[in-house]
């Protein structure tokens, strides 16, 4: 299975859905950030600079969307937009996708 590719359509619609009844920044990112935990199933395996990790959680730091990797007693945070995605993806990678894009425009 290969890492899915999403269009910008799919993307916005996605956003849509997340920030539709928000007011302001900080509600559009509360909209995104609560669609990314609902949707991305976790704990899910992926490499960080060639290390596997378990991913096993995604958290708001600032109006940032960071995962929470694990390996062993060592955790490490990342931000979600640098997150590498493993193949076969997680469920809900559309949703890192979608923040993704979100995030850009910021």
């Amino acid at each position: 299975m290969s890492i899915p590719e999403f269009s910008d359509e799919e993307l916005e619609a996605l956003i849509e859905d997340a920030v539709i009844d928000a007011y302001g920044d900080d509600e559009q990112f509360m909209g995104m950030m609560v669609m990314v935990q609902e949707n991305l199933e976790l704990p899910f395996t992926t490499r960080v600079l060639g290390v596997k990790v378990s991913v096993v959680d995604v958290e708001e730091r600032g109006l940032n969307i960071v995962a929470i990797c694990e390996r062993g007693e060592h955790r490490q945070v990342l931000p979600l937009t640098d997150l590498p995605i493993p193949d076969p993806p997680p469920e809900g990678v559309e949703w890192i996708a979608a923040w993704r894009l979100y995030a850009s425009r910021y």
